[in-house]
């Protein structure tokens, strides 16, 4: 058998001889660690909670402007072509932007508000499809109740103008594609194809509409510009740079920049604190178990000095103390797991409950533990540089005199 074979199982034999020793280095690993990795569980199950409210809500990473501008379509694209940009899409006056819908199960005609919408538009997230035509929409779940319609039904809407001296009202026959869940919106919306938007600008500002067969003046020739636009950036990081960049273009926006700071710094203040508190206990637990360590050598000087005499050599007897750090890292890594896991259930069973909390309160990833076990092993290298040094020391003459 090799040396380092020798080596391995004499300090494995050694540890298990002396499992009392042995315990108490393992408990003293898992005292430090395991509290580390509550702490860390709870800043990252309550910032990550925090996150995902924001996030979840569309309207946390949607940037509203404020008024009525003139932004081209070549202006739309350049947007939509940001990595930072999830969803941006047209807008026409809010005057202009609202159809009056009927259907034959309800009594009442219902003045709705449009809104453009489009694939993958975070305002109707898990929608399995957009309206790709005139003739469909997405009903909010308010208007949906209100016209007591179904999801395939068709309605009737209608739109009126005063063109030449005369009241005039065109109908158009749409499908109810989808109805959108009720935490969307609590206002009655129809979600639309943008040339349905489109036409019903035209259409009340006196313009023809021939797709439609609507009538009226020829519509302007060059390109087309929009006085407004709904955006959504594609995470609540991306928001502030996106609101920066549009105050430079001139554009007056809002967003919810307060409540995404307030987030970002508490997670940045949490995790200092994590690191602060979590490198003084490594620092600490490593002078510990390096001490412990400088000790036991000095307790077994004679025995490896003998190791020495019989032919072992000084780099391979260095691996005793390496090996023992390593067996104290593995077993008390575990219990720390284990006394997390034990927590983290209590935690999340009866304190996020009184905290009227949807989300846990305290988790962590399965790459956490192995960071944590990444971090027990170079902590416990470093103390067993301690103990190596000593064995370096050690004199193959200190042996001779029990021989």
């Amino acid at each position: 058998m090799s040396q380092i074979g020798n080596i391995v199982r004499l300090s494995y034999r050694d540890y298990s001889h002396e499992w009392r020793m042995s315990g108490c280095f393992v408990l003293s690993l898992a005292s430090v660690l395991a509290p580390m990795m509550i702490l860390f569980g709870l800043k990252f199950g309550i910032v990550t909670s925090m996150v995902y409210a924001l996030v979840e809500n569309p309207v946390n990473r949607e940037i509203r402007p404020i008024g009525s501008g003139h932004y081209e379509q070549q202006w739309i694209d350049d947007f939509d072509a940001r990595d930072d940009v999830e969803f941006i899409i047209p807008k026409t006056r809010a005057l202009a932007a609202t159809i009056q819908l009927k259907s034959a199960t309800a009594t009442r005609i219902l003045s709705t508000e449009l809104l453009a919408t489009a694939a993958n538009d975070p305002m109707l997230p898990g929608q399995a499809s957009s309206p790709s035509k005139y003739n469909e929409l997405i009903l909010s779940h308010r208007a949906g109740q209100k016209l007591n319609v179904t999801i395939g039904q068709t309605i009737d809407a209608s739109l009126a103008r005063q063109f030449r001296g005369k009241r005039e009202r065109v109908h158009l026959p749409v499908t109810v594609i989808d109805i959108a869940d009720a935490s969307v919106s609590s206002r009655n919306i129809a979600w639309v194809n943008l040339d349905l938007l489109i036409a019903t600008e035209l259409f009340k500002d006196g313009r023809a509409v021939p797709d439609l067969g609507w009538e009226g003046d020829e519509e302007n020739s060059g390109p087309r510009s929009y006085p407004s636009f709904r955006l959504y950036a594609r995470s609540i990081s991306d928001v502030a740079a996106l609101v920066a960049l549009l105050e430079q273009q001139g554009v007056r926006v809002k967003a919810n920049t307060a409540e995404i700071k307030t987030v970002q710094s508490i997670d940045r203040n949490l995790s200092i604190i994590f690191w602060i508190i979590a490198s003084v206990g490594a620092i600490g637990f490593a002078f510990s178990l390096g001490a412990s360590l400088w000790a036991n050598v000095d307790r077994k000087r004679k025995d490896l000095s003998v190791l020495m005499l019989i032919g072992f050599k000084t780099g391979r007897i260095v691996l005793f103390p390496v090996m023992q750090s390593c067996y104290t890292a593995v077993l008390g890594w575990l219990l720390a797991v284990l006394v997390y896991l034990a927590f983290e259930q209590l935690i999340n069973r009866f304190l996020a409950p009184q905290l009227n909390l949807d989300q846990a309160l305290c988790f962590l990833l399965k790459e956490h533990f192995f960071w944590a076990l990444g971090l027990t092993f170079s902590t416990a290298l470093v103390a067993a540089i301690m103990g190596g040094l000593r064995v370096a020391k050690v004199e193959p003459s200190e042996g001779l005199r029990d021989i």
